[in-house]
């Protein structure tokens, strides 16, 4: 489990596919505190450190991750959101992230706000996904590529996120632009009340 506040932006140094699976090695500033089998979140996505260097670590994703993902779209040199789990006995700072990716969304506008930023993002619209909790409301919970953002104007298949000049210094959104494909983790808590709606 996850908080959605990004600890430090990783780069992508090296993969190596093998059959399906793709292995990643990333370079992070904690290496040296990771251990192997640990759960840390990659844009978002939960994958577990299988190896270790001095100065790398790695990871390995099946087919079904990184279909779902973005990860599939990932060259040597990019950098990625990473997170490690939370600790229970801390403050949960954004909201309740699984590190379980719904699906992606593209980035279809990016707006100044004198200081701040706006990024809008279009994600593929399923009526009875939605009735299920994937969606978006007003003032809600989002993670986008593992960050914990509150939503604004949300409708059926956009919304908007506002980005303070940290957010978007320590963490890729320095890097989207529009086009980018972005990974989606809808709120857990939406998802329980409209699956125990869907039983009342």
């Amino acid at each position: 489990m996850f908080s959605g506040i990004i600890e430090e932006c990783a780069t992508l140094v090296a993969l190596k596919k093998e059959q399906e699976n793709v292995h990643f090695t990333f370079a992070c500033p904690f290496v040296s505190e990771l251990k192997i089998d640990q759960s840390v979140s990659h844009n978002g996505v939960c994958l577990t450190v299988v190896t270790l260097s001095d100065q790398t670590y790695t990871v390995t994703a099946m087919r079904e991750t990184l279909e779902r993902s973005n990860l599939g779209l990932l060259k040597v040199g990019d950098e990625v959101n990473v997170e490690r789990s939370m600790l229970m006995n801390g403050r949960l700072d954004g909201h309740i992230v699984q590190g379980h990716v719904d699906q992606t969304a593209t980035c279809i506008r990016v707006e100044d706000a004198d200081g701040s930023f706006y990024f809008t993002f279009r994600y593929a619209f399923d009526k009875e996904m939605a009735k299920r909790g994937y969606i978006t409301v007003d003032k809600g919970s989002v993670t986008v590529n593992g960050v914990s953002l509150t939503v604004c104007d949300p409708t059926d298949d956009t919304f908007r996120v506002a980005i303070i000049p940290y957010t978007f210094e320590h963490t890729n959104f320095h890097a989207i632009h529009e086009g980018s494909v972005v990974n989606l983790e809808f709120d857990i808590i939406g998802k329980y009340i409209s699956r125990m709606i869907t039983f009342s």
